[in-house]
Parts: C-alpha cells; sequence; structure tokens
C-alpha cells in the first residue's frame, strides 16, 4: 500500500480583532511581534478600538491608542462609520447615557482635539460635532469646540445651524446656557440674526403674552366675578394668530373695505316678518364673549340690504328694533359688567360700520336714524359708569377718607373738647375696624345701595321731614360701614389679638384694584379708548365730588391731620391715572377736593390779613360759602391758633357779597331755561332766528359761547387720535360752577364721538418704553409706581386700527341671524286656512306716498331725539328713574 504525506492542521485560535471590551494590556499584547498580525489586521484592530472608546468614553484606552509608539501608526483620526459619523460626534451621543462617565467623555473630546482630529466633519446628514453638542454636551465642551476652529454657521441638509437646532420654536429646556453661548459666537462674527432666530424670537413674545394675558385674566376674573366662559373656548392657536395681528395696523386700508361693492355677498336678505326672531337670535339669547362682533356686522348687513333694496321703511324698523331689543338686553342685566362692555362694543362697531359706508350713510343721515344708534350708546355708557360708582361708593369712606396711611404719625393727636381719659390705658393707638367703630359727629346716613348715582350727602345740621325715607335713613346710619373716630373704644382695648387675626381694613389699593380690573377689561374687550377717557372722566367727577361733599358735611373730616391722610390717600389715585397711560386731564377733576384740603391744612396757620388774602387767591376753585363752612366746623387742635377776628368778618363779608351773586346767577339761569324753550318754540314754527338776537338777556352764556366750547371739546376728542399730539393737552368738559356749598356729583358730562367715522373702530394699545427713554433716564426702566406713572402721563394716546379684522364674517353668523328656523319647510294648508289667514299690512314705498290719508307726498323725519353731545339718553334716564328709588335732593342744590 502506497503512502501519502498530510500537512499537519493549524489548530493554533486567531486573534479577536474586534473585542467587546478592549483594554490597554490587551491591544498592546496584539500589536506586539510576537502575535504576528499584519499590517492589514492591526489597522482594523486599532480602528475598532478607537470606535469603541469614542462610544464608551473609555479615556485610558483611547489615551493609549494615541500615545502608544506601535498603535499611532495605525490611528485614523479622520475615520467615519457608515453614517457618515466622525470620531468627535461618535464621542458627544453618548452623553447622557451613562451620566457617571460624561466627565471622561468631555475629556476624550479635548484629547482629539488636541490630537487634530477635526472639529467641522459633517455627517450624512450636513451634522457637525457642534451640532451635536449643543443639544448633548454641557456648555462647556460647546464653549471649547467654538474656541478650537468649530464654526457656528455649519448648516445641516436643511440648512440649520446649531443655535437654530437648539431654538427652533423655542429654547429646549435646560439650553439656555447653550443658546447664549451660540449666539455671542455667531453675533462676534458680524450675524445679525436670521429667520428662523427671528421666528424663534416672535415665538417667545408670543408665549411670555400669552402667559401674561392668562394671568392677566385670572386677577380679572378674581376682582370683577367673571366667569371663564367670557374669554371664550379659544386654542393657543388662535391665541398666537391674535397676538399677532396686533402687532400689524391696517390703517391704510381700501376705499372698498368701508363701503363695498352692492353685490348680495356684503349683505343679508331678510323679511320685516322674521325681525323679532333674528332680534331674539342675535341680541336677547346671543352669549357675551370677549371681542366678538358678530352682532354688530349681522345688524350692518341686514341694514345694508334694507337701504340698498327696500324703501325707509324697512331701515327704520330694523333699527328701532335692534336698539329697543339691546336697551331692554342691557337693562335687565344692568350688574353685569360683561355684558354691558359687550354691547358697548358691538353698538359703536354698528356704528363704525354704518358711518363708514357711504351707502348707508346719507340714508340714516337723512332720516336721523345714527341718533337712535348714539342715543343707545349713551345709554350702556351711563350704566357702567354706574356699575363703578356704586362699587366705588362701598369703599369710598373706608379706603379714601377713613384709611390712615401713617397712623403713627397722628396717633397722639387730640382735639378740644374732647374726653381722653381712656388713653393712658394703651401705649400705643389699636386698629380699630370700621364696622365696630363709632362717630360722635352726627354724620348723614350713606346713599341706599341700589342708587344708581349716589346722590350728594345732605347739610350735617339740616332736618328732614318725617316721611317713609327718614326710618330708612336710620337703619342705615346703625348697619352702615363707620369710620374709627378719635377716641378709642373701650372694647378695643382688650382686643389687640383679635385685631390682629381680622382682615385689614379697606385702603386707597382696593379702590385701585377694582379700576385697574375694570380697566383691564375694556381694553381686552377694544372699547374705543376715546369712550374709555370719557367713562372714567367721569367717574372721576363722581368720585371728586363725592369726596368734597362728604368733607364739608361730617365735622370729624374738617379738621388738619384727617386733611393730610386724605391727601395721601387722593394722591394714589391720580398715579393710576398716570399707570393706565390716561390723560392728565382726567385727574384735574380733584382740584375741589385739593383746594379744600389745602385750605384745612392752612387754615389755623393764617394769623395776618394779608395772608389770608394770598391763600384766598390761589384756591380758585371754592367759592366763599364753602371757605366759610370749613372755618365754621373746623375741629381745632389742642394748642392749635385760631384765625383772627379780622379775617373772621372778611369771610363773612365774602359770604353776603356771594350770595348776593348767587340770587343774581339763578335769576340769569332761569331766563336762559325760558328762552331757550321759548327759542324752541320759534324754530318749530319756523321763525327767523333774527327776531329772538335782541332779547338776549345781560350775562347770559350766548349760543356763540356754548358753540365754542362744544367745538373746543369735540376738537379735544378729536385730538385722542392725533399721534402727534401730546394727551397730557386734553381738558375734560368744564362742569356746572357751584353756586351752593356742595357740588353736584349727579351731573353728566356731555359724552363725544370722534368726527372721524374710521376712528370708532380704534382699539386702546399700550405705548411701550423705547429704548431711548431707557438711557436717557434710567429711572424709567425700574419697575416703580413714580416712574410709570409719570411715563404714562407723556406722549399721545396709543391706539391702533383692525378695520379688517372687525370685518371679518364668518359663516357661522348666519345661524344666529336664521335662529331655529333655517332650512325648515312651511307646513302646508289648505285653501280654507289659506283664506282665513290674515294677510300682513304691507310697506308703503315712496311711489304710492302720494296715495297717504293725509296727502302728504313728501317724506317727513321726525328729529325728535335727544343728541348724544348734548344729554345723555332719555330713555335712559326714564327707565332708570323707574327702577331706582328717587332721593331727595339737598337744600344747597335746590337753591341752586
Amino acid at each position: 500500500m502506497a503512502s501519502t504525506s498530510v500537512t499537519p492542521a493549524d489548530l493554533t485560535v486567531e486573534p479577536d480583532l474586534q473585542p467587546l471590551c478592549p483594554t490597554p494590556s490587551q491591544i498592546a499584547h496584539l500589536l506586539s511581534p510576537n502575535v504576528g498580525l499584519s499590517p492589514q489586521q492591526k489597522a482594523e484592530l486599532v480602528a475598532h478600538c478607537l470606535t469603541r472608546s469614542c462610544q464608551f468614553g473609555d479615556m485610558p484606552l483611547l489615551t493609549h491608542l494615541l500615545t502608544d509608539s506601535s498603535a499611532q501608526t495605525y490611528v485614523d483620526l479622520a475615520k467615519q462609520d457608515e453614517d457618515g459619523l466622525g470620531l468627535i460626534s461618535i464621542t458627544i451621543l453618548g452623553f447622557g447615557s451613562e451620566s457617571e462617565r460624561d466627565i471622561e467623555r468631555e475629556e476624550c473630546v479635548r484629547l482629539l482635539v488636541s490630537e487634530g482630529c477635526d472639529v467641522n466633519v459633517p455627517d450624512q446628514e450636513g451634522w457637525t460635532p457642534l451640532h451635536y453638542a449643543s443639544l448633548l454636551s454641557p456648555p462647556t465642551l460647546v464653549s471649547h469646540l467654538l474656541t478650537h476652529g468649530a464654526t457656528p454657521f455649519a448648516l445641516t441638509r436643511r440648512k440649520l445651524t446649531a443655535l437654530d437646532i437648539v431654538t427652533a420654536h423655542s429654547t429646549m429646556p435646560g439650553r439656555e446656557d447653550v443658546a447664549l453661548i451660540l449666539g455671542e459666537a455667531m453675533r462676534e462674527e458680524g450675524w445679525k440674526g436670521g429667520r428662523v432666530e427671528e421666528q424663534r424670537r416672535l415665538s417667545e413674545r408670543r408665549i411670555r403674552r400669552l402667559g401674561k394675558r392668562r394671568s392677566v385674566q385670572s386677577d380679572v376674573e378674581k376682582v370683577l366675578g367673571i366667569s371663564p366662559r367670557w374669554w371664550g373656548q379659544t386654542e393657543d392657536d388662535f391665541l398666537f394668530e391674535t397676538l399677532e395681528e396686533e402687532d400689524r395696523d391696517d390703517e391704510d386700508t381700501n376705499e372698498a373695505l368701508y363701503t363695498p361693492p352692492p353685490d348680495f355677498s356684503t349683505m343679508l336678505v331678510f323679511s320685516p316678518l322674521a325681525l323679532p326672531d333674528i332680534f331674539r337670535s342675535l341680541i336677547t339669547d346671543f352669549p357675551p364673549s370677549l371681542r366678538n362682533a358678530e352682532p354688530a356686522n349681522a345688524l350692518y348687513m341686514l341694514a345694508r340690504f334694507a337701504c340698498l333694496n327696500c324703501d325707509h321703511n324697512w331701515l327704520e324698523d330694523l333699527i328701532f328694533g335692534a336698539t329697543d331689543t339691546i336697551e331692554d338686553t342691557f337693562f335687565n342685566r344692568a350688574d353685569d359688567a360683561t355684558a354691558l362692555i359687550f354691547w358697548m362694543y358691538n353698538i359703536t362697531v354698528w356704528l363704525h360700520l354704518m358711518r363708514c359706508d357711504n351707502a348707508i350713510n346719507e340714508t340714516c343721515e337723512m332720516l336721523n336714524l345714527f341718533a337712535i344708534v348714539e342715543e343707545i350708546l349713551n345709554s350702556v355708557f351711563v350704566f357702567i359708569i354706574r356699575l363703578a360708582e356704586r362699587k366705588i361708593d362701598k369703599l369710598l369712606d373706608a379706603a379714601l377718607l377713613e384709611y390712615t396711611p401713617l397712623s403713627t404719625e397722628f396717633e397722639s393727636i387730640q382735639f378740644e373738647s374732647e374726653w381722653s381719659f381712656l388713653r393712658p390705658f394703651t401705649s400705643k393707638k389699636k386698629a380699630v375696624t370700621p364696622s365696630n367703630a363709632t362717630s360722635r359727629t352726627n354724620t348723614p346716613a350713606s346713599p341706599p345701595p341700589n342708587a344708581s348715582r349716589p346722590p350728594s350727602p345732605p347739610p350735617a345740621n339740616s332736618t328732614s321731614s318725617s316721611n317713609s325715607g327718614s326710618f330708612a335713613t336710620l337703619r342705615q346710619t346703625f348697619t352702615r360701614a363707620r369710620a374709627p373716630s378719635a377716641t378709642v373704644p373701650l372694647q378695643a382695648l382688650f382686643s389687640e389679638s383679635v385685631a390682629k387675626d381680622g382682615p385689614p381694613p379697606p385702603s386707597p389699593k382696593d379702590i385701585t384694584s377694582f379700576i385697574t380690573a375694570l380697566h383691564t377689561l375694556f381694553t381686552l374687550s377694544g372699547i374705543n379708548p376715546a369712550l374709555i377717557v370719557q367713562l372714567w372722566s367721569q367717574v372721576m367727577y363722581w368720585t371728586a365730588c363725592e369726596t368734597f361733599n362728604r368733607i364739608l358735611t361730617r365735622k370729624k373730616y374738617v379738621c388738619r391731620s384727617r386733611a393730610v391722610q386724605i391727601s395721601m390717600n387722593l394722591s394714589v389715585l391720580e398715579e393710576w391715572i398716570g399707570e393706565m397711560q390716561l390723560p392728565r386731564g382726567i385727574g384735574s377733576h380733584f382740584a375741589p377736593v385739593k383746594d379744600l384740603l389745602t385750605w384745612l391744612q392752612s387754615l389755623s396757620s393764617i394769623t395776618e390779613f394779608p395772608n389770608l388774602i394770598a391763600t384766598i387767591q390761589t384756591l380758585r376753585t371754592l367759592n366763599p360759602l364753602q371757605m366759610r363752612r370749613a372755618v365754621r366746623d373746623y375741629r381745632y387742635e389742642v394748642s392749635e391758633p385760631r384765625m383772627t377776628e379780622e379775617c373772621n368778618q372778611y369771610l363773612a363779608q365774602l359770604q353776603k357779597d356771594w350770595e348776593r351773586h348767587r340770587v343774581k346767577l339763578g335769576v340769569e339761569m332761569l331766563r336762559k331755561e325760558i328762552g331757550e324753550r321759548d327759542r324752541d318754540r320759534e324754530d318749530a314754527a319756523s321763525v327767523s332766528p333774527s327776531l329772538h338776537e335782541d332779547h338776549t338777556p345781560s350775562g347770559r352764556t350766548s349760543p356763540v359761547t356754548q358753540s365754542q366750547e362744544s367745538s373746543n371739546a369735540q376738537r379735544n376728542i378729536d385730538a385722542l387720535f392725533d399721534r402727534t399730539w401730546e394727551k397730557s393737552s386734553w381738558e375734560p368738559a368744564s362742569a356746572p360752577e357751584p353756586l351752593g356749598e356742595l357740588l353736584d356729583s349727579r351731573h353728566m358730562l356731555p359724552l363725544l364721538l370722534p368726527s372721524d367715522p374710521r376712528m370708532l373702530g380704534a382699539l386702546p394699545a399700550s405705548r411701550s418704553l423705547s429704548d431711548d427713554e431707557k438711557q436717557h433716564n434710567p429711572r424709567l426702566s425700574q419697575d416703580s409706581t413714580a416712574s410709570r406713572a409719570s411715563f404714562g402721563a407723556r406722549g399721545a394716546m396709543a391706539w391702533r386700527l383692525k378695520s379688517k379684522k372687525l370685518r371679518d364674517v364668518g359663516v357661522g353668523t348666519l345661524q344666529w341671524v336664521d335662529g331655529a328656523t333655517r332650512w325648515t319647510r312651511p307646513a302646508e294648508t289648505n285653501g280654507e286656512e289659506d283664506e282665513d289667514w290674515e294677510q300682513p299690512p304691507s310697506y308703503s314705498t315712496d311711489d304710492d306716498a302720494d296715495t297717504d290719508s293725509e296727502g302728504e307726498g313728501a317724506l317727513k323725519v321726525q328729529t325728535h331725539f335727544t343728541p348724544l353731545t348734548r344729554k345723555p339718553s332719555a330713555r335712559g334716564r326714564g327707565r332708570a328713574g323707574s327702577a331706582i328709588e328717587e332721593v331727595p335732593t339737598p337744600p344747597d342744590e335746590e337753591e341752586c
């Protein structure tokens, strides 16, 4: 048998070129010459170990590969995996997987950078190590990459920088420092912001404004008791769109926007028989919500159809019926601030839409229909004012007249003829709540809570006849909140712990909190700026009159210390006017109160006759009757000097002279009223105006003077919308001069609308502080009350136009117009029912006007409505007078 030679098999184990957990000693053994690996195997082993060390942040292994002489030959720092990831990117992607190894991982990146690894190697998607580091690594590593050649302008395949990734829509949580570092690095190289950066800033601003608005809405709900449903069920995206629209004004709009072409896409067809159902659905049952102008737009399109395609009867029935229904709606909800503001907004928008439409404006002017809409606007305006006055009236005594801002400064004050034997029992005056405090003076009762406009209180020494009202006055005297008296009650001496645990006494901040919430609601609801200014002017006028009358008629306030306290409390309201960026003239109504408080503070210091003359000349808003009343009821403190007898005689003589002047003015006012009535009769009889020009009584205000005052007031309102005009120059309408001791708090200042109908659609805005103003006056940038008040009193009135937004009408508006009868089929009837059915009366047209029973062919328009700029709404006064208890007029006002 022939023998064969067989090659012996190599049974040695091949070394593992891709170990799972390589170690420096293992790598050093495999790279030694004794193992006998080929150069290609050694390169494969080193590449695998290098990748593994980067993936797991193995600092000892990476250091060995980069420093060992046998491994350095096969190290390739430009190596990329199948996705194009470089060594630095692979190392950074491991951040966060093992937080305890992040420090070693960061050291690995620093070692790779120091060894010359490229820091700008992109992968297949264009991501560089800086893109990954901005998302995963700490800010120190991002800064290290930027200082070692990493470019912040590297773009991915989607054209995104590292900053864009961190701040796509908003800054990622926890990456704010990284975003700051990247932004500064880009700005140092001349970057001024890109598209994504601008979008990010806008998005962040929207989120901040949305959060601020929600916080403001929550505060308004708490103060005014508003339901959250008032703000509407809106999504965040819709709110973002609303906030973005607020940044854009559309003042320069096409004329076709105000007067659209006469097609049926800009009007709503209706039948006169369907008007009651339309009013019930569109007005009575319509749920009020924030800035919802659907009723106004629907009424405008209905009026447009009646004006362009029907006769004047259709238009009159629509406007008369709509105004009556609106009046009934807000009259039944007189205590609901949201309902009143909602209809005030819609009436203003409705008037704006019709006045700006040239096709409707001419017809409504001829028929005097705008006066009806303005009358309803005046009515809801008065209702809101009375709502604010009722709330302020509950706080006026305790917050403005009784509140002591510096109680420690006045606790040791004692008055003459006052018992003080209880004072030694305590070293510190206890805080007395208004409910437990008692008054030693004969203070008149406060007005009933349901009064629409609380009247000025009668004089303290006046007596009323015994009637049914006297019992209510007596009951209110015992039940109403009273102010702390000069002496401390016995119970207060032993109830220190109870006083500390009780609620704090009312302060001026309680009033400012309420009016701030109400003003915020006006602004958010889009009420016209001219209406807001005049509304607060009326409210502040009433507050000033009531404060003046209560100080003068209640002896406990007629003293020097009380005058100082009340002056400090009133300054809070004046600062509030500046904080709300309202015209400074609104606070001018407090001039009589300031003069009265100044007179009380300086009364005892007048010891010489020249000082009296100089002081009287500075008090231009006080008459001699008011000065004399304050002197007669003044409460002198212990050891306080008194006015000389010569000064008292001079004041008495001034009072007598004023009484004669008062009678003369009263007679002239009576003649004036009689002359106006005669002139109205003459105008109705078509008598020439020249017939009664010579009968104008001497001293009476002529019609020319009245027209000048009205024109000046109208110019002031129009100037509010002039961006070059300082709002500090605005002056309110002048109130009647008081002839007696008290001011007329029931007087209504005239309500004026802007002459330009487009300004009726203006919305309020807030003027922000510019960078130049911050640099010139650093104090304005601080969050202080004085700085905000000073800044708010300057510049022009802030407003904006949203003409396009006001005219946006959706398909859902048809649901409110059609109501429940939409898409319904009329019931079938037989012939007998058709015969019995009574046909409705047909509307007359201009063609058959000559067949009128009276034989008058021309259209006659009755202009019996009260002009808006002269008096409050007559029908609003009639309704209010029937529902509210009438309060007797004080004697001083009757004599006036």
